[in-house]
C-alpha cells in the first residue's frame, strides 16, 4: 500500500499562489471602499424619501 504514494516536492504541494501570476490595474484602498459604500446608502435613502417627487413616479 506505500509503494502507490505520489511523491510530491515539499515545497508547494499543489499549492497555488493566485496573487503572483496576476497584478490588477485597478487598486482601491480600504478607505476609499467605506467611503463609496457610505455614499451609495446616502444616495438610496435620498431618493427613497425624495425620489417620488424628484422623478415623478
Amino acid at each position: 500500500m506505500s509503494n502507490d504514494r505520489v511523491s510530491i516536492p515539499s515545497g508547494m504541494g499543489g499549492l497555488v499562489r493566485y496573487f503572483d501570476e496576476y497584478k490588477s490595474k485597478i487598486k482601491f484602498k480600504p478607505g476609499h471602499i467605506v467611503i463609496f459604500s457610505i455614499v451609495v446608502i446616502v444616495i438610496m435613502i435620498f431618493l427613497y424619501s425624495y425620489g417620488n417627487r424628484l422623478l415623478g413616479i
